[in-house]
């Protein structure tokens, strides 16, 4: 194959992660008729569709191939741009926005330790784009090659990538104390558990059913839960009285000190794995990341 138009990859980088021709069109600062003749000539170069023309748009396996592509050159420029500040400053500019660095980074490390990690990076200069998703789902983000490194549960290492292992998070169930008081005297039990609400991430999280099953040596188990898409939000909402949530206890250390929450089940607690996914290129940019996440990582989980 020959070589690629920057260009035209960028577009269709562009194109997946904006949602749509026209918005792509807005990032790039050039027309909807440019961005469809960008994609069609790089279609023709590839010999294949890139793009599948569905509500939402998605990229097919080679537009996924290219993507990765185009992220780890991205990467490259990203280095290259470094180096260069170091040598000649004033040469550079700020980045452009299609030159961001999207990493994918499950909400409870974002609410808890891993924005601290990335304030380093973040202050150097680095155009940084945080994807969160489920814990569980974050490797796919990885996979279909649209972020060059993320934040796991998931172990074995991904094809063309490198694995570390960051520590545990600790969840625990909490509830307010009046809640707890009024709907559940003498804490979480088998017994109960199936009479209160849980407030879940989204319905993709399985973290309730999983403590719950874990806690009380249960196979299958049934909860009434209420969804808020937010680490924080699923805080607030126990806070208000909206009923049970297993959250990280690192999240909630403060508010259990305070009174303001009170631990249902103190005797259990489940610990989630964490690792650090990213691809296996030589990169101080991504060095620089790993790096950054690994440490805090390992002062907060331990």
């Amino acid at each position: 194959m020959s070589t690629l138009d920057p260009d035209a990859l960028e577009c269709l980088a562009a194109i997946v992660e904006e949602g749509g021709f026209e918005r792509a069109a807005q990032r790039l600062n050039i027309t909807q008729s440019a961005v469809s003749q960008r994609l069609r000539s790089l279609e023709s170069q590839a010999g294949t569709v890139l793009i599948v023309r569905s509500r939402p748009l998605r990229p097919t396996a080679a537009g996924h191939l290219l993507l990765k592509h185009t992220k780890q050159l991205r990467l490259l420029r990203a280095d290259l741009e470094r180096d260069m500040r170091e040598l000649a400053p004033s040469l550079l500019g700020g980045s452009r926005d299609e030159e961001r660095i999207s990493i994918a980074i499950n909400a409870d490390s974002i609410a808890t330790w891993a924005m601290g990690a990335l304030q380093g990076v973040v202050q150097q200069g680095l155009p940084l784009e945080i994807i969160t998703d489920d814990q569980d789902f974050t490797q796919d983000w990885l996979r279909e090659g649209q972020v060059l490194g993320c934040v796991t549960t998931f172990k074995q290492a991904l094809r063309g990538c490198k694995v570390v292992p960051l520590g545990a998070m600790n969840y625990v169930a909490v509830a307010a104390p009046a809640f707890a008081a009024e709907r559940l005297q003498g804490g979480l039990t088998p017994h109960n558990f199936r009479k209160v609400p849980f407030v879940a991430f989204n319905r993709k999280d399985d973290m309730q059913t999983e403590f719950v099953g874990r806690a009380f040596g249960l196979k299958r188990v049934t909860l009434s839960q209420l969804f808020v898409p937010s680490s924080e939000g699923q805080v607030r909402a126990v806070l208000a009285g909206w009923g049970v949530s297993v959250v990280p206890e690192l999240l909630v250390r403060g508010l259990l000190a305070q009174g303001q929450l009170v631990n249902l089940a103190p005797a259990h607690s489940l610990q989630i794995q964490l690792y650090w996914h990213c691809w296996n290129l030589q990169s101080e940019v991504l060095d620089t990341l790993s790096t950054a996440l690994t440490l805090a990582a390992a002062a907060a989980l331990g």
